[in-house]
This record gives structure tokens, sequence and C-alpha cells, in this order.
């Protein structure tokens, strides 16, 4: 059976389509139309990925971790680099949790401590509170 969120297509990428993270490749910026056919015109900016059929609409939150990440606001810029993109819970819309891709920089797999190394990474910190003459 399918799920409800296979069943509601898009031309442009959603939470769905990206069920992990993943890093992609800017293959271009650009406006486009987003209005149903019989409506005004309604442009926003969107990104084109080399590993994704449809591109994804671009917000003002991923714009800016983008600008960071890539060190400039020129997009032209930002063609053939990488960035990681996630679906991050917290995206909130008209003040509710909906839900929403986002872009990071490439993360490194988070390393489990054991019990030993946790505690010794306590104890320095311990000791450098008593190293601060205050």
């Amino acid at each position: 059976m399918p799920k409800t969120s296979e069943m509601i297509s898009s031309k442009y990428l959603k939470g769905a389509d990206v069920p992990e993270p993943v890093l992609v490749t800017i293959r271009g910026v650009k406006q486009v139309n987003i209005a149903k056919e019989d409506a005004e015109p309604e442009y926003k900016w969107a990104v084109k990925f080399a590993e994704f059929d449809k591109p994804m609409i671009l917000n003002a939150t991923n714009i800016k971790i983008a600008e960071r990440n890539f060190g400039s606001d020129d997009t032209d810029s930002w063609l053939g680099k990488e960035i990681e993109l996630h679906f991050d819970e917290s995206v909130q819309f008209a003040g509710e949790m909906v839900g929403g891709l986002r872009f990071r920089r490439k993360q490194a797999p988070a390393k489990k401590l054991s019990l030993d190394e946790a505690n010794k990474k306590l104890a320095g910190l311990a000791n450098l509170e008593n190293d601060i003459p205050f």
C-alpha cells in the first residue's frame, strides 16, 4: 500500500523525497512561477541539483545557509558546489511545525562515546574549571 506522502505529486522537491540526509550538487538557481495554471503568476527562487529531477523551492533560511556555506552571495559561484540536504521536523509555517527541507554543512557521523571516554572528558572539564583564576 502506498503512503499518503507518495500519493500527492509535486513538481518540486518535498520532504518525502528526501527521507535521509543526502549530499547534493548545485546545478543552477533560477526564478520559477509556482502559481496554479489559471492564477496570477507567483515567482519564487528554485535550486536544481544534479542528483534530483525536481528542483527545490528556496526559502530565505536556505538561501542564507547556502550563502554562508559557500562564502558568497553570488549564486553563480554556487554551481558545482555540494551541500547536505535533509528533512528538518522543526521547520515552521504560519506558526505550525510542518517540517521541511533544509541545507546544512556536510555532517560527520556522530561518534558514540563509551562511558569511560565520557567520564574522562567530564573530568577534564572539571580540572579546567579549577584552573580559572576567578
